[in-house]
C-alpha cells in the first residue's frame, strides 16, 4: 500500500486512490511528487482485498471490496475518492448512504460499464485458474503487468511491480488472489442510486473498455480526457488530478 501522511490534521480532505483489477496501491507511487505540490491533505492508496498485501475475501463483491477499504477509515475523515476501473466501482460503493462514511465525492476513471457474456465467461475462467508459478522475477513481472493491464506502460523492473509479486522457495507467483476476477459486472445504476454525493465518471478518449455513450446513460457528469487511454492516471497524472480540483 502506498501512503503519504502529509498535510495537517483536521478536516482537510484525504484523497483515497483505488487501483484497478490486478494492480496494487503502488501503481499510484508516481503521483507522490504531484500530490505533495497540489493536494492539500493526506492521501492513501490501499491494496484492495486479494491484491498486493491485502488478504483475500472468502468471496468477492464490490460491497465486500468497499467494506475492506472502510476498515482503514474513521468517521472523522473527510474523503475524496479517485478510483480506476475496479477501484472506481469500489469508490462508488464506499459512497453509499448505508455505508455511513464521510465521502465528499467520487471520481471513477475508466470504469467498464458494459460486459458481454463472453467477457464475463473469460473473467470466470481467470478466477478459476490455479496459481501460476514462474522461474524468474522477470517472467512473473511480465505476467503481472499483463494481468494488471499495465504492459507497455510500466517496465518489469519498476519498483511498483514488487508489491504484485511473491517469491516462495525460489519460485515466483503473482500476489493477487485471482478469485477476485469473479466479482463480475457492476450494477452501476443501483450503486449510483444508493449515493448522495457528487460522482464524476471519466475516461480516456482512446479507452477501448468503455465509451462516452455508455457512461452518459447514468445521468452523472462525464469527462473525456483527450488523447489518453484506459490507464489515463499513469499516462497523464496531472490531467487526471485536475478532475479533483472542485473537491480539494
Amino acid at each position: 500500500m502506498a501512503e503519504e501522511p502529509g498535510g495537517q490534521a483536521g478536516r482537510e480532505p484525504i484523497l483515497l486512490l483505488l487501483h484497478g483489477m490486478g494492480a496494487t496501491g503502488d501503481v499510484w507511487l508516481p503521483w507522490a511528487p504531484l500530490l505533495e505540490q497540489h493536494w492539500p491533505g493526506r492521501w492513501s492508496a490501499p491494496d484492495l482485498a486479494g491484491h498486493g498485501w491485502s488478504a483475500p475475501l472468502p468471496s468477492y463483491s464490490f460491497e465486500g471490496f468497499a467494506q475492506r477499504v472502510a476498515q482503514g477509515l474513521t468517521p472523522d475523515d473527510r474523503i475524496v475518492v479517485l478510483g480506476h476501473s475496479l477501484g472506481g466501482v469500489v469508490g462508488v460503493a464506499l459512497a453509499a448512504r448505508a455505508a455511513g462514511l464521510p465521502v465528499d465525492a467520487v471520481v471513477g476513471l475508466g470504469i467498464k460499464a458494459v460486459w458481454s457474456p463472453t467477457e464475463l465467461t473469460r473473467a470466470a475462467e481467470l478466477a478459476a485458474r490455479p496459481v501460476g508459478w514462474y522461474a524468474t522475477r522477470t517472467e512473473a513481472a511480465r505476467r503481472y503487468l499483463r494481468v494488471a493491464g499495465l504492459a507497455g506502460l510500466v517496465a518489469p523492473d519498476h519498483p511498483m511491480v514488487d508489491a504484485g509479486l511473491r517469491q516462495v522457495d525460489g519460485r515466483w507467483r503473482l500476489a493477487m488472489d485471482t478469485s477476485a476476477f469473479a466479482v463480475g459486472e457492476p450494477d452501476l445504476a443501483a450503486l449510483l442510486a444508493a449515493t448522495d454525493v457528487p460522482v464524476v465518471l471519466a475516461r480516456g478518449e482512446h479507452d477501448p473498455m468503455v465509451t462516452d455513450a455508455q457512461l452518459k446513460e447514468y445521468a452523472v457528469p462525464v469527462v473525456t480526457l483527450p488523447g489518453l487511454g484506459h490507464n489515463a492516471h499513469l499516462e497523464d497524472p496531472a490531467a487526471v488530478l485536475e478532475l479533483l480540483e472542485p473537491y480539494r
